[in-house]
């Protein structure tokens, strides 16, 4: 999968429309098309770049994934992800394009050529649900999840469809008063697929496949969050008569910490502390989503006071920041109390020192929070 910002492979800005998109991937296509390019391995790279650009841009759920999340929402990535493409693939999933630009002849040896407009279907994408916990979601992590899924059965066997002998497409002439027409369609009896099945299996459906369980490893990057979906391309249904399989959509749940809570990519922690040691003055630990950290308590500390320990939060999905970690004071009020206690609480009262004296400093938790970030 390509590093590359997908608008700048295509020279779009975000928010281009579905016409600019395409317009500006048929401008590549064409120029760095293999036929023009014979043997030029620079052209072909950038051939599949753009092809890669397109297909996420397209399509709408996954260009929404793509704006919030950048290429860590794209999971696998294009066409198997990791560089798996193929000229076939790019060929069959846009040939509309390619037509239009080529004149609907084809690319010759790459798998549209003869005049043939064969179409290959997409599998349907399978969606599943997991379930990680904060230190998953810190650090990233791998997960084995088991899919059932169809694939094509071996055995089975294809005859050209006798319609219109596996071009995929009818030609039809019409004569008129300004002479003779021609026009093609795709073909009724096969669908543009140019094949029919002549035998399966017993235990296939009519498409020849069956449905196979499947371990497959999910790479989960650092910082996802509850809601997010990740996709893992290729990794869906098979597509029947050999077409293209589809996704693998990984849904992400975030299980609740025991002690941290999460906004975004900051992490608060209530910590509670006696009233002695909020005079006084003391050394707490506090937890961090692996481990725990040392943080001082300074004498006369208030409670609702924010201890920020910076970077301690989780990271940006995209690696281009780190959250922190907010710990809000609370001074623990004791709610039972011995006579001893109450004696010594009891002289204290009329102490000039435990009269409130606020400075005008004291602020609410949530103002606080926001002039930290201002």
């Amino acid at each position: 999968m390509s590093k590359r910002d997908y608008y700048d492979i295509l020279g779009l800005k975000k928010g281009a429309s579905e016409s600019e998109i395409k317009k500006a991937y048929r401008q590549m296509a064409i120029k760095y098309h293999p036929d023009k390019n014979p043997g030029d391995k620079a052209a072909e790279d950038k051939f599949k770049e753009a092809a890669e650009a397109y297909e996420v841009l397209s399509d709408g759920e996954k260009r929404q994934r793509y704006d919030q999340y950048g290429h860590a929402g794209m999971g696998g990535g294009f066409g198997g992800g990791g560089g798996s493409m193929n000229m076939d693939d790019i060929f069959s999933q846009f040939g509309d394009i390619f037509g239009s630009a080529f004149g609907g002849g084809g690319f010759g040896g790459f798998g549209g050529g003869g005049g043939s407009a064969q179409r290959r279907v997409k599998g349907s994408n399978l969606r599943i649900r997991v379930k990680l916990n904060l230190e998953e979601i810190a650090l990233g992590c791998q997960k084995k999840i088991k899919v059932f899924k169809l694939v094509n059965a071996d055995g089975v066997n294809y005859d050209k469809c006798p319609t219109c002998k596996g071009a995929g497409q009818v030609r039809r002439v019409t004569n008129t008063m300004l002479g003779a027409m021609a026009t093609t369609s795709t073909c009724p009896t096969c669908g543009g697929l140019g094949q029919k099945i002549n035998s399966k299996p017993k235990d296939t459906d009519e498409n020849g496949q069956r449905r196979s369980e499947e371990i497959i490893e999910i790479n989960i990057p650092a910082g996802v969050a509850e809601g997010m979906t990740l996709n893992v391309a290729g990794k869906g249904n098979a597509g029947p008569f050999g077409g293209v399989p589809g996704d693998l959509l990984v849904q992400i749940e975030e299980e609740e910490h025991t002690d941290l809570k999460r906004e975004g990519n900051n992490l608060y922690y209530d910590l509670y502390i006696n009233f002695a040691d909020a005079a006084l003055g003391t050394s707490v630990e506090v937890p961090l989503v692996k481990g725990r950290a040392q943080i001082k308590i300074d004498a006369g500390t208030q409670s609702g006071k924010i201890l920020r320990l910076k970077g301690k939060g989780l990271p940006e999905v995209n690696s281009y920041g780190q959250g922190d970690l907010l710990v809000n004071i609370n001074v623990w009020t004791p709610q039972k109390l011995n006579d001893e206690e109450k004696k010594m609480l009891d002289k204290l009262r009329t102490s000039a020192n435990f009269k409130p004296n606020p400075s005008g400093k004291e602020k609410g938790f949530f103002q606080r929070v926001k002039e930290m970030f201002q």
